[in-house]
């Protein structure tokens, strides 16, 4: 079931590392733009989603805005299994443990392959989320 829309921006340095500049969010349910936020915006720092050549045990915040969103993430293992979603077949993994201190009783497990992005996102402590890539788009996007 969609709960949430989200806009992320994101972007790429020349050494290959992928940046999170910030979100634009809306709970459908509730309306509630809770957890928005945007690099330079109220002292809120970009983060890091994806270094260019990650080892296991490195950690990093993926976003901080303070109170809004403190993301954090620790490189658990490069994997070479392969995870299905609805039409694709993933190999070669990033599998990551995030964590926040804004809510210390979640940690999820995401898988991010090359080239891809974000895969697949599984809570294993604090609920039964589940969040799956289901779709990609190549070319020019249009802006919100």
């Amino acid at each position: 079931m969609l709960a949430e829309d989200t806009f992320d921006w994101y972007a790429q340095d020349r050494d290959g590392n992928v940046w999170y500049f910030g979100e634009d969010t809306i709970e459908l349910a509730t309306g509630s733009t809770e957890g928005s936020w945007e690099a330079g915006v109220d002292d809120a720092d970009p983060g890091l989603i994806m270094e260019a050549n990650p080892r296991v045990g490195d950690r990093y915040y993926q976003e901080f805005a303070r109170n809004v969103a403190e993301d954090q993430a620790k490189v658990e293992s490069l994997v070479s299994a392969c995870i299905h979603n609805q039409r694709d077949c993933f190999d070669h993994l990033l599998l990551t443990k995030e964590t926040s201190r804004l809510d210390p009783g979640v940690v999820e497990n995401k898988y991010y392959g090359a080239t891809v992005g974000f895969i697949l996102g599984v809570n294993v402590k604090g609920g039964d989320e589940r969040t799956e890539l289901v779709d990609i788009t190549t070319g020019n996007c249009s802006s919100r």
